[in-house]
């Protein structure tokens, strides 16, 4: 048994000045204090390095949470700017693109009850939705990015641009619709390219398969035997995060905007997801032990498709860091970037919500400051 020490991390308290419209550029002001608590293994110093002095221009607050040998748990931030209280180490957040790994769980689940072939084609279940300009296209290169479908419709590709649409809805069909009329980008199975509409399509097909909803499925077949009591979609156009939450920032020009409430509905089976870090790892730890989705179907999860420059497999990316494999999947939406990873053998994994102020941008400096120090050593 690991022996527990208790660290202390400062993180400043925020004083906003209001005006009208969108919020102020935050003042930093008197301390807070962010409780951390550390067992051996990882590398305590650096991560509570990385979440020390929050918030600060690049995030608001950061929930971690690092397992396998030693665990390390970290909070730091605060949960509204405008009242400085203190960031919920239980808040939920919107999960973003991690939606996929449901969703991939969920379409290897159906192929273990033999209701789905995963070299069959979309043409072959969802009749009608693509047109003749399309090669037949397979569940498995829907599943690893190779579909060669083009990107569909969206009501704003930075956050500057969706700010104005956040309360309008698009349909999957609509999103689906948009890129079928581009025509195929290139023979699928030839490239490798990551996108939100080859999970679109998935979920489409998860309704059309099991006659349910996506959302009820998700409840069913991954949340409750899983006991992922915090997890959910919203309902329809629904454009709030229910239960306490850590509310979401970004800058749009010199102001830092309040995009908590907004409405995801376009993403839904590729990143509508609302979670917390304790419920996914309980799917990273599920899902790498086999008790998601049996092991001759987990194994599409883990391999890449032999196309030049392949990093994904169904659903996770594989990196190497420090010299160790590592699988995982990224998230992110305005106000929330999240993180699931972890060493096959799950000596190591993390997870974490992070209220970057910066959350669609590429994510490189999100992942050095919070993801990196966790597999250090």
């Amino acid at each position: 048994m690991h022996a527990r020490s208790r660290t202390t991390v400062l993180a400043a308290s925020v004083v906003l000045a209001l005006v009208a419209g969108p919020l102020a550029a935050p003042a930093f002001a008197s301390p807070a204090t962010a409780s951390v608590r550390a067992e051996s293994g990882p590398d305590a110093e650096a991560l509570a390095a990385a979440i020390a002095g929050l918030p600060d221009h690049d995030a608001t607050a950061a929930v971690i949470r690092v397992g396998g040998k030693g665990t390390w748990r970290g909070t730091a931030g605060v949960r509204d700017v405008r009242t400085g209280a203190a960031a919920l180490e239980n808040g939920r957040f919107r999960a973003g693109s991690v939606t996929k790994v449901v969703t991939a769980a969920m379409v290897l689940q159906l192929a273990a009850e033999g209701r789905i072939d995963l070299d069959g084609t979309v043409q072959q279940y969802l009749p009608g939705l693509l047109t003749e300009d399309f090669r037949p296209i397979t569940v498995r290169e829907l599943l690893n990015y190779t579909s060669g479908l083009q990107p569909g419709a969206s009501l704003g590709d930075t956050v500057e641009e969706g700010y104005a649409h956040r309360f309008e809805t698009l349909t999957p069909q609509q999103v689906v619709a948009e890129s079928v009329a581009q025509g195929p980008a290139y023979e699928p199975g030839t490239h490798q390219d990551y996108g939100n509409i080859h999970y679109t399509v998935l979920g489409m097909l998860i309704e059309k398969v099991t006659g349910d909803s996506y959302a009820h499925q998700a409840a069913v077949r991954i949340f409750r035997p899983l006991g992922m009591r915090n997890s959910s979609f919203p309902v329809g156009a629904d454009p709030r995060v229910h239960g306490p939450h850590n509310r979401g920032y970004d800058w749009i020009g010199d102001k830092l905007v309040d995009v908590t409430d907004w409405n995801m509905s376009d993403r839904r089976a590729a990143g509508d997801m609302i979670s917390t870090t304790a419920d996914l790892e309980r799917l990273l730890v599920g899902l790498f032990r086999g008790r998601v989705v049996p092991q001759p179907q987990l194994k599409e999860m883990f391999t890449l498709p032999d196309v030049p420059g392949a990093r994904y497999g169904a659903a996770l990316e594989r990196f190497e860091l420090n010299g160790r494999v590592i699988w995982g999947k990224t998230g992110s939406r305005p106000g929330y970037a999240t993180v699931i990873a972890a060493t096959p053998d799950l000596s190591r994994t993390l997870v974490y919500s992070v209220n970057s102020t910066d959350a669609k941008g590429d994510g490189q400096a999100v992942a050095q400051r919070f993801a990196y120090p966790a597999f250090n050593r």
